[in-house]
C-alpha cells in the first residue's frame, strides 16, 4: 500500500468519502498531506464528515480536482480517526508545509478564528 500512500500524498486535492449510518456516501474534497504512514485532513469541527467519522471510521480517497470531479487513479479504502489538539496541530503544520503560501494562509485565518473551531483527521489506507 506504499505505493497508494504515495500516489495519493502527491495529489493537491483528494475526495474524502464518509458514510452515513445508512450507507449512504458522502464525497468531500480536501486538502490532504502525508504524515508518516498516514494522510492527514484539516476540517471545522462541526462538519458532517466529523461526525459522519466520529459514528463510523470508514472511508475513500480518491484523486480530484478543486472541485472534487475525480480525475485519474483508483479510489482506495481506508479507516479515518479525530485528533486530540497536538495531533491537529500537527495536521495544520503537514498541511501548510505542503501547500506553501496557500496553506500558511489559509492556516493562519483558520487559527484567527480559533483553533479550537477546526480538527485533524488522520487516515489509514487499507491493505
Amino acid at each position: 500500500m506504499g505505493a497508494e500512500l504515495d500516489r495519493l500524498a502527491a495529489e493537491k486535492y483528494l475526495v474524502l468519502t464518509t458514510f452515513r449510518k445508512s450507507g449512504v456516501a458522502v464525497p468531500t474534497p480536501v486538502w490532504a498531506a502525508r504524515d508518516g504512514d498516514e494522510l492527514v485532513v484539516w476540517s471545522a469541527r462541526k462538519a458532517g464528515k466529523v461526525k459522519r467519522i466520529r459514528n463510523s471510521g470508514r472511508v475513500e480517497l480518491t484523486a480530484c480536482d478543486a472541485r472534487g470531479k475525480r480525475t485519474h487513479g483508483g479510489t482506495v479504502p481506508g479507516t479515518a480517526r479525530l485528533l486530540d489538539d497536538e495531533g491537529s496541530q500537527r495536521a495544520r503544520d503537514t498541511i501548510k508545509r505542503k501547500y506553501g503560501l496557500v496553506g500558511h494562509v489559509s492556516m493562519f485565518f483558520s487559527e484567527l478564528r480559533g483553533k479550537d473551531r477546526t480538527i485533524g483527521i488522520a487516515v489509514t489506507l487499507e491493505e
